[in-house]
């Protein structure tokens, strides 16, 4: 059997692309491929890992999470998706790290089954932007107080993927910048339920419909059906045109006026961010997903 888990990053897709991914919950379940409900699997999966403590799983242990799981124990590929498997949001970003603690909740998450092949799926985001999302989501109401113990100009994703391919190297690991996620949503739908790159999918422009007109989407679709594009990267390109002239504004870039950040350290984090994936081309056992 093999096992995905999407890890997030928080702050990137807000659980739509589970949810679009839901939408084809049927059609893929005829090929072996499971995509339960968030609601069936966040908590147990939480909860026995946690009573585990990193020790592999008995199978009568794995049998009674597949029980809860899904309804049909005959799964090739097992789709999980909660941007808090690693740690809630608070303790994403610590010192000069991305999910310090990634190893070690990889390793939980691997030894619930053990003898599966284990994925490991993650939309990283810029940590100019990232910080800031991390900050409006939690309780703190001071940002120099949330990011005390933080040096963002530091943190890199890739450094945070090595930690992860060196602690599991037998574990594919499936990445892409959440600034991306527009052009590539059907693609990623795709890779994370393992089929083919011309497979038909529902919900491959949910994405591209939350952040823009109602009306240029309309258009959008329209082209699409007289003039179907004959390769994804044909479609990227009707996309990024449409997207370029419709989207809804401040849907894709934001404003950022926090205290104590520069528009210089804004300015090298984003470069930075950048830079760090041509690096992350290159880690092995690493796949980069780009437009």
């Amino acid at each position: 059997m093999q096992v995905v888990y999407h890890l997030g990053a928080p702050c990137t897709d807000g659980d739509q692309l589970i949810v679009s991914l839901l939408k084809n919950r049927l059609r893929l379940a005829q090929a072996g491929i499971a995509v339960p409900p968030p609601g069936r699997y966040r908590s147990v999966i939480r909860d026995t890992a946690r009573a585990l403590k990193g020790r592999s799983a008995a199978e009568e242990v794995q049998d009674a999470l597949l029980d809860a799981i899904v309804d049909d124990t005959e799964v090739d590929r097992l789709i999980l998706s909660d941007s808090r498997f690693v740690c809630i949001n608070r303790l994403v970003v610590q010192g000069a790290q991305i999910w310090p603690m990634v190893d070690r909740s990889a390793t939980a998450l691997r030894a619930l089954f053990p003898q599966a092949q284990v994925e490991f799926f993650i939309g990283m985001r810029d940590p100019a932007t990232l910080i800031p999302a991390l900050f409006k989501a939690s309780r703190f109401s001071d940002f120099g107080e949330f990011t005390e113990n933080m040096q963002p100009h530091a943190v890199a994703w890739s450094e945070t993927l090595r930690r992860l391919q060196l602690a599991h190297p037998d574990c594919r690991i499936t990445t892409w910048c959440n600034e991306d996620t527009p052009l590539l949503w059907g693609e990623i739908m795709r890779e994370m339920a393992g089929i083919g790159p011309q497979a038909d999918l529902d919900g491959i422009d949910d994405l591209a419909a939350s952040i823009m007109e109602e009306d240029g989407f309309n258009r959008m679709q329209a082209w699409l059906t007289q003039n179907p594009p004959e390769t994804e990267t044909q479609r990227r390109r009707v996309l990024g045109a449409f997207l370029e002239r419709y989207a809804v504004e401040g849907a894709i870039e934001e404003t950022l006026n926090l205290p104590g950040w520069t528009e210089d350290l804004i300015d090298e984090m984003s470069q930075s961010y950048d830079e760090d994936m041509d690096v992350i081309a290159r880690i092995p056992g690493a796949t980069l997903l780009a437009p």
